[in-house]
């Protein structure tokens, strides 16, 4: 499992901190700026953020499964964790 955001590499450390570190790796979707999440059509130009959503992607690159959620909304951790061990 890893993390891709648009945020720089100093924000994401500030994060995983506060959440007294992570056990999966962020990468720093941030130069240029969102490609990633441009790729998956999530990125909202005009608020220049990624839209929170989660896309689990097999070990082949399929994506077995994918959500987009509405802002403020945060995905539910333990379901994620559930759609991924059945993958």
């Amino acid at each position: 499992m890893l993390e891709v955001s648009v945020d720089n590499v100093p924000s994401q450390k500030a994060w995983a901190a506060s959440l007294d570190g992570l056990d999966f790796p962020l990468l720093a979707d941030f130069h240029p700026k969102a490609s990633v999440a441009k790729m998956y059509g999530v990125y909202n130009e005009d608020r220049g953020v990624a839209m929170r959503s989660v896309f689990l992607i097999d070990e082949n690159g399929v994506i077995r499964d994918s959500e987009v959620f509405p802002q403020g909304m945060i995905p539910n951790a333990t379901e994620v964790l559930k759609k991924l061990a059945a993958i």
